[in-house]
């Protein structure tokens, strides 16, 4: 095989013992970088880590290199244990980071490290995660540091070094394989300058301003009419194409829009029937609604994927894609997180998203994530990049940053959890106050800011001690608990201490574990509290109010996690007995969302069974309730092994 520039450099510094960090763009071809640490260490009986930000990720990369090694390779996530034994170990950055704090001796073995998509380390709510699995990996294991272009990439590695004592090989590269052409829709005209962008679409808008008359807006604003954009990818040869939309209604209002489209021969029409229909019956789908409503665009080459779809429907979407019989897919940004689904063309259905708590036009690193599963490499001269442009929606001025302006440099989103804390409070004492200069955030805060993180540290500290989860300088039972918790320590381990975790039935558990994770979407309405629910609720509700109450005093935000009791009704149900595809009466939420919090939930009953102080009848209750709770479709490790 012949190695690009950067991918040269790259090995060269691993085959001389070096770690490495690679800034590129996406589409480049990191990964080969990762086959070969992980094809040299195979050679010399060495252990390897893969970690990745998001369960999908690692999933599509087991598959991926169980196809290339085989048996050496296996997967550890909160849903999944395979092989995990295998020289290979692909997990979650979340389950490394809990490796590295609850076992780093169980890490001997293992020579190298790869963090992919490191630049997640800005990541709001995990970012976090992964400055701390950074921050304490243990000094024996080298790393390959994988990240999307960012422009402070040198700080990044300076910080990496000078926790690490060690030296970080830099490479980046700037040049993508495919280039990239970009084209607008505006006024319902085809562009492909941005000057012809600005002349259809914002001059006259300043004219509209300015006479401020409601009877211009006709003669200046044309709509963007969906088939005009997609009669112009075919007459183009611009397909495959990735649309991505920014909400998962909205994706499947675009495709059945399209009815009227079809985008494949009847020779295709035929392959792609008889493969869905296969897939669907592997899968365990053919009775599933959802997959029969999705049949008349599959057989039209058109197909969604968002967040709210059945796991296993998602993957056969993937499936079908990769064969190239789909031709059109219209997605949220999940699809261009790392998941290998390159084509021709990639289309914004604007250049706004939701992020966290309001809407936002989009960063310039987010865009070309997305951006950069156009263009397939070996295939395709160029890849093509069409923006819906709404101008009374989005400035001019912000749609020239967004595509050509420096991507946002990466910063730290340090918050320690309080498992950690304990973690590092059992380890170190009061000594782990001297933690905190070796994070990211101390690299790269001024002063003032460095001592409110320090100030914050400590009340978290302070807080735990009021609580009893350290006493005399030692973790309690209670401490050792909530150390093996990590996201709902707080609520959970006051629940322990009241032995209302020994007294709940197994329904009761489970429903008190999806009422921890579940977080309702702001349309959600109160849900309907049954009378066997009630006591829990009661109990749950008062405690996780002192904990608030606490917290407010310290001064501690954001605040521990609450239960909400949504998905009482539909774990009652599914508890039952009933069948995956009958739960809808009993929930508002998507499938794939429900399926998603009872993973979730899952996840943390089978960490209350792993807490070293478990009793062992608790270990015995929680045994029963997985063998009912994680059947079927719940069941992540069941769809993995599907080949």
């Amino acid at each position: 095989m012949e190695y690009d520039r950067f991918q040269k450099e790259a090995i060269d510094y691993i085959n001389r013992g070096h770690s490495v960090i690679v800034s590129a763009p996406t589409g480049s071809g990191k990964t080969v970088i990762a086959e070969h640490v992980i094809t040299e260490c195979l050679k010399e009986e060495l252990g390897v880590i893969y970690t990745a930000p998001i369960k999908a990720l690692s999933n599509q990369k087991f598959r991926d290199f169980q196809g290339l090694y085989g048996d050496k390779i296996g997967i550890l996530t909160g849903d999944v244990s395979i092989n995990t034994c295998a020289p290979v170990l692909i997990m979650t950055t979340e389950i490394f980071r809990n490796k590295v704090l609850e076992a780093p001796q169980g890490l001997r073995r293992y020579a190298w490290i790869i963090f992919d998509e490191v630049h997640y380390i800005d990541n709001e709510e995990r970012g976090t995660i992964w400055e701390e699995s950074i921050m304490f990996l243990p000094h024996h294991m080298k790393m390959l540091c994988l990240s999307a272009t960012v422009p402070n990439i040198d700080g990044l590695s300076c910080w990496i070094e000078s926790v690490h004592k060690t030296s970080l090989k830099r490479v980046v590269e700037q040049h993508r394989p495919v280039p990239l052409h970009f084209f607008f829709q505006c006024q319902n005209e085809i562009l492909d300058r941005l000057k012809k962008l600005h002349q259809a679409g914002y001059k006259k808008k300043i004219s509209y301003s300015y006479y401020g008359k409601k009877r211009f807006a006709h003669t200046f604003f044309k709509p963007n009419r969906l088939s005009v954009l997609l009669h112009h990818l075919q007459e183009n040869d611009a397909l495959p194409c990735i649309y991505f939309a920014f909400g998962r209604r909205r994706c499947e209002e675009l495709a059945f829009e399209l009815y009227s489209f079809n985008f494949l021969t009847n020779e295709e029409q035929n392959e792609v029937s008889l493969l869905y229909e296969t897939l669907c019956r592997r899968f365990d789908l053919g009775h599933e609604k959802s997959a029969q409503r999705l049949l008349p665009l599959i057989k039209r080459g058109i197909a969604f994927h968002h967040a709210g779809m059945l796991p296993t429907l998602k993957e056969v979407i993937e499936r079908l894609f990769t064969s190239r019989l789909i031709k059109l897919i219209f997605t949220t940004e999940t699809f261009a997180l790392g998941i290998n689904m390159p084509a021709r063309t990639v289309v914004f259905d604007e250049l706004r998203k939701f992020y966290g708590r309001y809407h936002q036009n989009l960063k310039t690193r987010d865009f070309y994530q997305m951006a950069g599963r156009a263009g397939r490499r070996g295939m395709d001269k160029e890849g093509y990049i069409f923006c819906r442009i709404n101008p009374r929606r989005i400035e001019f001025e912000e749609v020239q940053r967004i595509l050509y302006g420096k991507p946002e440099m990466v910063t730290s989103k340090f918050n320690y959890s309080y498992a950690t804390l304990l973690h590092l409070y059992g380890r170190h004492q009061e000594k782990l106050y001297a933690l905190y200069p070796l994070s990211l955030h101390y690299f790269q805060e001024k002063p003032r800011r460095r001592k409110g993180a320090e100030a914050k540290l400590r009340a978290k500290v302070n807080l735990l001690k009021e609580l009893n989860y350290i006493r005399n300088e030692r973790l309690t039972q209670k401490g050792k608990f909530a150390a093996s918790l990590y996201g709902y320590e707080l609520p959970l381990a006051e629940i322990y201490e009241e032995n209302i975790l020994e007294e709940l039935s197994a329904t009761e558990l489970a429903i008190l574990a999806t009422a921890l994770v579940y977080e309702p979407r702001r349309k959600d309405q109160a849900p309907k509290i049954t009378r066997n629910v009630r006591p829990i609720k009661e109990a749950t509700d008062q405690i996780t109010k002192n904990i608030h109450s606490l917290e407010q005093r310290f001064r501690i935000w954001p605040k521990s996690k609450e239960c909400f009791w949504h998905l009482a009704q539909v774990t009652e149900a599914w508890l039952r007995g009933t069948e995956f595809s009958k739960l809808g009466q009993y929930s508002d939420a998507d499938e794939g969302e429900l399926v998603r919090y009872f993973r979730m939930a899952v996840q943390i009953l089978r960490e209350i069974r792993q807490a070293p102080v478990t009793s062992s009848a608790l270990k015995e209750k929680i045994n029963g309730l997985l063998a009912v709770f994680n059947r079927d479709i719940v069941d992540a490790e069941k769809q993995l092994r599907l080949k």
